[in-house]
């Protein structure tokens, strides 16, 4: 993209759209990286099976892995939705027109509909199906989190009618984890597709 902008090759812009875009990809990336990478090191410090077990330190790693895991899976979607936004202007979906407001899904589902792009729409596909449990429930977490409430005060909540008197037991932090790891594959993936495909498009485009 570079070597087309400075020669003179974009004149509508839209390659620069396109690089700009492309480098907040990278940056959303990295600090889904980091974040995954933090909720795991604090979560692996936590042994107890509730909070009142825990020792001080051992509270401060689990409020550090709540706050890490929580930007991590926000931002698993967040950079989804990026990479929707980049496909359907690349591919010229127009899935706008569909729904205003769409996300990654919204502009897959259009490609699958629309059968445009067989070589990435069936590959992009057969990802999403390969994590779609832990997407499910890490969406599931993440509209908690957004819409209702924040998900451990949730999770209390039920236990709380179900164990009243009792101990509160911690959520399974370990399964949360490891939702969290297999959504950042399907990113990951995802991104790796989708750019390997650009690069063949931007090849045609050169004389």
């Amino acid at each position: 993209m570079n070597k087309k902008i400075k020669e003179g090759g974009d004149s509508d812009h839209k390659l620069r759209k396109f690089e700009i875009w492309t480098l907040g990809l990278q940056a959303s990336l990295d600090e889904l990286e980091q974040s995954h990478y933090a909720a795991l090191r604090f979560q692996h410090k936590i042994s107890s099976s509730s909070v009142s077990q825990m020792t001080e330190e051992e509270r401060i790693a689990y409020n550090r892995y709540i706050y890490f895991d929580k930007n991590a899976f926000i931002r698993v979607f967040s950079l989804l939705d990026k990479l929707g936004t980049l496909l359907n202007e690349l591919l010229d979906m127009r899935t706008e027109k569909i729904k205003p407001h769409f996300s990654y899904f919204t502009v897959l589902r259009n490609m699958r509909e629309k059968k445009a792009h067989p070589e990435l729409t069936w590959k992009l596909n057969e990802v999403k199906e390969k994590y779609k449990e832990p997407m499910t429930r890490l969406r599931k977490r993440r509209n908690t989190e957004i819409h209702y409430m924040n998900s451990e005060m949730q999770d209390d909540l039920i236990q709380s009618h179900r164990m009243y008197g009792e101990e509160v037991q911690l959520e399974n932090i370990a399964a949360q984890s490891e939702d969290l790891t297999q959504s950042f594959h399907l990113a990951m993936e995802s991104l790796l597709l989708t750019f390997r495909y650009a690069c063949g498009l931007m090849r045609k485009m050169q004389p």
